[in-house]
């Protein structure tokens, strides 16, 4: 599943691919699980709207709508009209969202097709079907940003609880975005096997883990993200973090640091990998 790295690439690309265009027309494919919306809701609200900006909040990407769209001006004389609207797009696991030239080949598993006035498209791709599209006034995706959490809010947010640490990070009400991938990654990087209860960290220890989860997802950022299975950004590429993974995926591999085998675990349905050495 696409993490914070990976939809915050993705949303950079298209704010600077589509922020000014205006959206002309709305396609959306037959298949009810991505439309967490309406269908004649989502055409509604997009069609005939200016794109102001696009913004990752959380794992979901934001598309900050203006301008009257079809609904506003289908409604007679005398009734409000809003003039802001936000189209929401989760990734799910294996999603896509791509500009694409009108004459490019639509791909298979395409489930919205939306036309812009420039003469490109922005196509939703999503194979397994888990990604989401929806519409809003304004969205909230609860929890605290990771990359904004002060040290004292996210030494609070894990503080006495009694669930495993990794369990608590991919906690998403607690710290949105951070998923599998970067949690492993920040806790090799903190010392801190994932199995620890997050009541059992210290002050210190929780201190290390906030400034690993930075670090950690601000180098992703810079890379691209991570393309283990089917993530590209906006343009079709893929990311290069996952050259620089240190424990995610290297189960029975040797520790970068220490040449100990990494180890793997399952914690509420959830692979972890961890350096028995390294992490106490």
């Amino acid at each position: 599943m696409p993490e914070l790295p990976e939809v915050e690439t993705i949303a950079r690309g298209l704010a600077n691919h589509v922020t000014g265009d205006f959206i002309e027309s709305v396609w959306l494919g037959s298949k009810p699980e991505p439309l967490k919306s309406s269908a004649a809701e989502i055409a509604a609200t997009l069609q005939s709207r200016r794109i102001a900006d696009v913004h990752r909040m959380g794992k979901h990407i934001v598309f900050e709508l203006v301008g009257e769209g079809r609904r506003a001006r289908g409604r007679q004389s005398g009734q409000p009209s809003s003039a802001k609207a936000q189209w929401i797009v989760h990734l799910g696991m294996t999603g896509s969202m791509l500009v694409c030239k009108p004459d490019a080949e639509i791909a298979k598993h395409t489930h919205a097709v939306v036309k812009l006035a420039s003469g490109r498209e922005l196509r939703f791709v999503d194979p397994r079907r888990f990604g989401r599209l929806s519409v809003a006034r304004e969205f909230e995706a609860g929890g605290c940003e990771p990359l904004d959490v002060t040290l004292d809010r996210f030494i609070a947010l894990f503080h006495g609880r009694k669930t495993p640490i990794k369990s608590a990070l991919l906690n998403q009400k607690l710290l949105r975005g951070v998923g599998n991938i970067y949690a492993d990654e920040s806790l090799f990087r903190a010392g801190i096997r994932p199995r620890r209860r997050a009541s059992s960290l210290t002050r210190e220890s929780l201190g290390r883990l906030y400034k690993s989860v930075q670090e950690v997802l601000k180098e992703a950022i810079a890379l691209g993200g991570s393309s283990v299975s089917d993530y590209v950004d906006s343009d079709g590429r893929e990311g290069s973090f996952q050259l620089q993974h240190r424990v995610y995926g290297r189960e029975g591999q040797r520790c970068l640091k220490c040449k100990t085998g990494i180890k793997r675990v399952v914690i509420a349905g959830r692979s972890s990998h961890y350096c028995p050495k390294c992490q106490k």
